[in-house]
Formats: C-alpha cells, structure tokens, sequence
C-alpha cells in the first residue's frame, strides 16, 4: 500500500463532482474544515454495569440459549453491548501510522473504493487498510515458526478434519454455502500470498500427500506499512473494501468497476444473461466481477443473479427517473441492491443456518426492530436507538475503535466443511437426476464450462435442493485438502486453515473463550460434549494440551444450541461484527433514507427476499420455490 494522496485521482475527483452536481440529493454534509476527532466511545452508565455483571454472574451457570426466549434476548444484546466496548482493537494504536484526515464532502453515493464514509476520517474502511482485531493486541502475537507446527497442522488435517463420510446438514440446502462465500469476497482478503520462505510442513511416514515432500505453504503477505507501535504484533491489509458495499459484484477500485459496466443507463454488462469472461490473460475460464479468486459454479450463480438484480434496479429507476444519466444511475442501484444483499443475509442467511426462535427475533431485531413493520411503514422510525425501528436509519457508531473488518472475523469464517465433494446435478423440470459430478468439475478451470455444460436453471435448483456439509469434525472435503489452484500451487486447504490462524495470531480455543467472555472448558471431555468418541483422539493430537487446541477445531467439536448451524464461541464475533458491518457505515444509518436511494429503491429492498429476486430473473423455478420463505432452505423436490 502506498501512502494516500491528499486529493482524490483526479478521474474520480472529477467523476464526483459532475455526479453531484447532478444529483438533486440534499443530504451529505460538507465536513467542516479541520473536523474534530469523534468523542471516545462512553464508559457503560450504571444500567448496562448491571446488565453487564447480572448476566455474567447467570452465565456461569445458564448458557443465555437455556433461558426463557425475552430473558434470552436481553442477555444477547448486553452481550453485544460488552463486546462492542471490550472486543475492537485498532491495529494502527495511538502511533500515528495512519493520520486521520477528513473528507472535503461526503458524496451521497458509496466511492469505488470504500473511501469518504466518515465525516472524520477519509480513509476508514478504504481498500488498503489494516484489518484490525477483536482480541487484545498482547493476545494477537503468533508463535514463533516451530511452534507453529505444534502440533502438525497437517496431522490435524488428516486426524480431526479429513472427511470420513459425508455429514450433511440437512436443514440448509447448497446455495447457503455459496451465499457466503460470496459474501465474504466482499468483506476481506488478505491478497496473494507471499512465494519467498514459505512455510515448511512436516509430514508422516504414513502420509498419502500428493504433493511435494515437505509441504511447502505460502506465508501471508505482510502489511505493506511499517510499525512505530513497539511490540505491535504483525498486522495484514485487506486489499478489498471493509464495508458491506457489494464490492465482489462491483470491483474495489475505480477501474476494476468501469470495466464491468456498459456505460449506459447504470448497467453491468451482460450477454445472453451471462457475465462475459474474464479478459486477463489465463483467466477466460471465470467471470468478469468486482473479486473471483477461489470461484466455483456456486460463485457464478449469485454474481450472475445479482449483476442481473442490479440491470432489473436500472430498469426501474431509469422508469423513474428518466432524466438520470449513467453514473447517478449506476450509484443508486448500487446502493439498492447492495442493501438488498445485506437484508438477505441479516434475515435470511443467518437465521437459516442458526435456526432457533431467539436468533430470527434478533436478526429481524436488528433490521426492522422489535415493533411490527407495519408501525415503521406507516409513521417512520421511532426514536434513535437501534431496539425500536432497527438500526436502518439510526445515528452512525463505531463504537470502540474506527471501522473495519478483523482478523477474528476472517477467521470465523473458515467454513470449508458446507462444500460437498460431490453435486448431484437435477432437471429443475421434474428434477430427476441428470449426472453426478466432483467438485473439480465445477471449480476453477472448468467453471465456465460447467455453467454452460449443465445450465443455469438446473444448477440453481440442484444448489436449492442438495445440501451442503455441516460444521463438524471430520467433514473438510477430500476435494479441498488436494486442491489444485490456478496460481499453480497444490494445496491441503485444511492444513492451510490451521496454519493461518496459528501465523496471524488468533489465540487459541480456550483463549479465545476467555477474551469473549466464555468460560475455558476444564477437560477434553468437556470440550467433545456430545461426540465422546472424539475425546481420546483429541487427546492424543494435542498429547493433553488443552491449551493448544485450535479455535478452528475447538469451534467444530464443541456442544452447540439446538438449531445452531456453528458454535456459540464462533457466534460471539459474529454478532458484534454483523451488526457492526451496519451501524458503521451511514448508507445502512444516517443515509438510509429516501433522498439518497429513493423512495422506490427503500420500497425495492423492504419488498424483496431471496425468494424474488430467484424468481424475477428465473421464473421457471417457480414450481420447486413454492411455498419456501428461506431460499436457503430445501426447496420442492419435483
């Protein structure tokens, strides 16, 4: 990352001028100059310590998913509140690495490159920004390299995580797993990783790795900006935008975005209802869209979906509003089918694969509030604060730290166990069964070809009624763990997931507990929970060392709630992040109001669901999506 300039390119300082001086948008505030620094994030006042120390003392006892459903949601949001003040850690500290710099004006559109968002801080959430942490910046130091192969993440790969048989979750159909993948694209990515002193990984006299001998693991690449905190553990850069901007659809620069667009009437370009191929050399075998490492059939379903989602925005408010030109057009679909995403994954996505009465009440708690939506849709929000009306529309917060996504949350993420090795392939007709393939068949190099091997429709219904892997031990696809990528590196995406965490410091299983709040397990006993056949194995791996299990493990053997898709530990950085992703960013608070995205548009995204949006571009399926609310649920079987 090189140092930022102090004026904008001047392509896209022009671009921004002529946008505004064509929009009719009264609301984005010119910072004044000099702007002052926010205030500190405010000490808890004497209810929430109370909430706080009340909660704590029945956690010891009483998980907050064994209490009655209201008492349960009240522990969920002191929770959130907690980890809000003590769980966000700014990597660049109080060092001056990155000096904060207001904007000269906050455009009423989302930048090319998550830049502008803050009336004090230009740069917050920008691709080429640190990604920051949840733990504590004294718990975020990795050990050293030999103790970074204690124990063997490859011998953990092939003892805890290598597939046995298929374990399937059956509550959640393919295109879940797909979902957030894609989604994910849009939050973080560390970049390429680095070809000079790669790791060196061990192997047994028994191990069947097809690769070179010794394993050989690219390292993270380093930030790019050094150090003047002393002692400061290492921190990476997040080469795509922080924010929830839709930037796998969009690209996260301005040239990267230009390219994909027709330049007429706001729209992405489309031929025969397909993304065109990627004009980078070596490359024509996947789309052309905002981020496609690591893409799959899965992957060039929902960018096709959603560059679709967007035309069918244009199309509206072009009808609209017939005197906008492209770039204002461009900027508001944008920001409609963006929010759209986010609502979809806010109260979809999250409450399908954590299925209980408490979560969906939360999710939807956090997008509409707790009154009906009828209230909200006949009289506005009610008040301020989030629990009311939701956050949509509610004062701005970062609360402990400036914006931006987190190592943790990467982490967190780590959810390879949903792929199958193997796709059943079905006639979206009559939904017989057409082929059965292996993942390399639809990944990579053979992307395109699939999709246009198999077709659109039959692959959307297959992914709407095959289900995905669950979040267990010994469920990481055989298909991953010898992955041949197209960079040309072979690789155990298992081993490689242990390894990640270990270099970039995530504390381990029952550190990670401690800094949320969690009571440490005492035994490995305690740990397995439900799956006592686990326990010596464990044992054994780790030769007893409680406190060497990873989070990664240690989050897919533990006891879960009833309905939970993943574990509780993994949940706590999820809702801190998931609403944090909001409450951050103005579009989704400040902004979220009809001069900027339109009455239609707000109507566009409080009216639609996975559901529609399925069915306004692929009405075909309409048979097998009858009577389904959750798009990732299992659909019809015809």
């Amino acid at each position: 990352m090189t140092a930022t300039p102090d004026a904008a390119p001047a392509d896209e300082a022009a671009d921004r001028s002529a946008a505004d001086a064509r929009s009719a948008v009264p609301g984005p505030r010119t910072p004044a100059s000099g702007a002052p620094t926010p205030p500190p994030y405010p000490p808890p006042g004497p209810l929430e310590r109370f909430g706080s120390a009340a909660f704590a003392r029945v956690n010891r006892t009483r998980e907050w998913w064994e209490l009655p459903g209201p008492l349960a949601l009240l522990n969920l949001r002191v929770l959130r509140d907690d980890l809000r003040r003590e769980n966000l850690y700014d990597t660049y500290g109080a060092g001056g690495e990155r000096p904060r710099r207001a904007p000269r004006r906050l455009a009423p559109y989302r930048s090319y490159d998550g830049s502008g968002y803050d009336p004090h801080d230009e740069d917050m959430g920008r691709a080429g920004t640190r990604l920051d942490r949840n733990a504590p910046l004294a718990l975020s130091h990795p050990d050293d390299d030999g103790d970074l192969m204690d124990p063997s993440p490859r011998e953990i790969s092939r003892q805890l995580l290598a597939r046995r048989s298929f374990t399937p979750a059956p509550t959640l159909n393919l295109l879940a797993a797909a979902w957030i993948q894609f989604q994910n694209h849009g939050w973080a990515n560390h970049g390429d990783n680095e070809e000079a002193e790669p790791f060196t990984v061990p192997l047994a006299a028994d191990d069947d790795w097809a690769g070179e001998c010794p394993m050989r693991i690219r390292r993270t690449r380093p930030d790019p900006v050094a150090h003047t905190t002393p002692d400061a553990p290492p921190t990476y850069e997040n080469t795509v935008t922080h924010w929830w901007d839709g930037s796998q659809v969009y690209g996260s620069d301005e040239a990267r975005c230009r390219s994909l667009r027709t330049g007429e009437r706001g729209k992405l370009i489309l031929v025969d209802g397909r993304l065109p191929a990627d004009p980078r050399p070596g490359l024509d075998c996947l789309d052309a869209t905002g981020f496609n490492s690591d893409y799959w059939v899965g992957l060039s379903l929902l960018h096709t979906l959603f560059a679709k989602e967007h035309n069918a925005i244009c199309d509206l408010l072009a009808a609209q509003h017939p005197t906008w030109d492209d770039e204002r057009t461009f900027h508001t679909a944008r920001l409609v089918n963006t929010a759209l995403m986010a609502k979809i994954h806010t109260v979809e996505w999250t409450p399908g694969i954590l299925d209980t009465p408490v979560l969906r009440r939360a999710m939807n708690a956090n997008w509409y509030g707790v009154l009906p939506r009828w209230v909200t849709r006949q009289f506005g929000r009610i008040g301020a604060g989030e629990m009311l009306s939701g956050i949509l529309g509610s004062p701005t917060d970062h609360h402990a730290a400036p914006f931006s996504m987190t190592e943790e949350f990467v982490s967190a993420y780590r959810l390879h166990p949903l792929i199958p090795d193997e796709i059943t392939l079905r006639d979206h007709r009559a939904g017989g069964v057409l082929k059965t393939v292996g993942f390399d068949a639809v990944q990579g190099a053979a992307t395109r070809t699939a999709v246009d091997d198999h077709g659109t429709s039959d692959l959307l219904y297959t992914f709407g009624t095959e289900h995905p892997g669950a979040l267990v031990l010994h469920n990481h696809p055989d298909a991953l763990r010898n992955l041949a990528r197209l960079s040309g590196e072979h690789v155990d995406l298992a081993t490689v997931d242990v390894l990640r965490d270990r270099e970039r410091g995530i504390p381990r299983y029952n550190a990670y507990r401690r800094m949320l709040r969690k009571r440490p397990v005492t035994s490995f006993e305690e740990l397995t929970g439900g799956h006592p056949g686990d326990t010596p194995l464990l044992r054994e791996v780790y030769e007893g060392r409680l406190d060497r299990v990873d989070t990664l493990v240690g989050n897919l053997a533990e006891p879960r709630p009833a309905g939970f898709g993943f574990s509780d530990s993994l949940f706590r950085i999820f809702i801190l992040m998931a609403s944090r992703r909001l409450k951050s960013d103005r579009f989704f608070t400040t902004d979220y109001r009809p001069e900027v995205y339109t009455p239609e548009g707000l109507e566009w995204i409080d009216r639609n669901t996975m559901v529609t949006v399925l069915l306004r571009h692929h009405p075909e399926l309409g048979p097998a999506l009858a009577g389904v609310d959750n798009a990732f649920s299992p659909w019809r079987g015809l």
